[in-house]
């Protein structure tokens, strides 16, 4: 049976505070707990006043004291951003404060532009292109695998389990060169989807971590007791998606009713393009389309996105997403 989890961008509301940000998606990640859900992922995004993730390993401590059973991590950090020693020490120090609970899902898109290549210190286009030499060496600091002249304390023999993340080819090659779980981004770019597992699935070498293909893909998912009022939950993500690809991204708005129909034809035609990775509705809607993923990607997890203005309907979205499949299975 296909397992969920959920991915989390912390998403600060027009009007909100940090700390209320913080607060939603310790709930979620609570509710996610309590309805039975395999992860939580936090993602990292800098810059941007409208998601407080950046912190990523800082907001998982804090999420991991909250909860007792649920997996943690990243989904993802951007490696380019940091140095494997960094990671595999804040990345250890989790698996220690938590153990047996911490994934590490590693991108290589750093989403930067020069202003946040100067705040980091760092030549991204660069470090991009070390990428694969920076996986393997921040696997080598966690595993021991290979003789390094450092170690890293915390890192060095944790428990720590490493995904490989992608929107594209790259990473879906990568992760199977390496025999590394593929989680893949569809909820924001579908397009390499069907390609990507495919690949990923024929070209998979087993590894002492894992011994078969193992995917994941993320999809955006709105539940409400109405197909009407589900639409307007995801009027907010959607107004955000237009900000973001318009270059004016900022806090999460408040919802609209009928939000699509004010917007021109290309900007519709961007979000009927992502709602291939989508499901918006009742519970049997969202369920029947979930199931139409799921069989057509053949992923052994879904992990769902979704941020909504008021955080209690995301709370409630979860809740008639889970139950809708747990009929089901019954």
């Amino acid at each position: 049976m296909t397992q969920f989890s959920v991915l989390d961008l912390v998403p600060v509301r027009e009007g909100g505070t940090l700390p209320e940000a913080f607060a939603a998606s310790t709930a979620l990640a609570i509710k996610a707990e309590e309805l039975g859900c395999n992860r939580f992922w936090v993602a990292e995004h800098h810059a941007m006043e409208g998601i407080a993730g950046g912190a990523t390993s800082v907001v998982l401590a804090h999420i991991g004291n909250a909860t007792r059973r649920i997996r943690i991590g990243s989904g993802g950090i951007m490696l380019p951003n940091h140095t494997p020693f960094q990671i595999a020490e804040q990345f250890g120090t989790l698996d220690a404060l938590f153990p047996g609970r911490i994934d590490l899902g590693l991108g290589r898109a750093p989403g930067a532009g020069p202003e946040l290549q100067r705040a980091l210190r760092k030549n991204l286009q660069q470090a991009s292109e070390y990428f694969p030499q920076d996986v393997a060496e921040l696997q080598a600091l966690l595993t021991g695998s290979v003789e390094l002249p450092i170690k890293a304390t915390p890192g060095l023999g944790s428990n720590v389990e490493l995904w490989m993340l992608g929107s594209s080819l790259f990473g879906a090659g990568l992760a199977a060169k390496l025999g590394m779980p593929y989680a893949f981004a569809a909820h924001f770019s579908p397009d390499h989807l069907d390609a990507a597992l495919t690949l990923y699935r024929r070209d998979f070498r087993p590894s002492e971590a894992l011994e078969k293909p193992h995917v994941m893909v993320a999809m955006n998912v709105f539940a409400a007791d109405t197909q009407g009022e589900a639409q307007t939950l995801a009027s907010s993500q959607q107004q955000s998606f237009v900000a973001l690809r318009t270059g004016n991204p900022g806090k999460l708005p408040p919802p609209i009713a009928d939000y699509t129909s004010t917007l021109p034809a290309p900007a519709r035609a961007m979000l009927d393009h992502l709602g291939q990775a989508a499901a918006v509705g009742t519970p049997q809607q969202v369920r029947a389309d979930i199931a139409a993923f799921i069989e057509r990607t053949q992923a052994d997890e879904i992990i769902l996105c979704g941020s909504t203005f008021e955080p209690e309907a995301r709370l409630r979205s979860l809740e008639l997403t889970i139950n809708a499949h747990e009929c089901v299975a019954g």
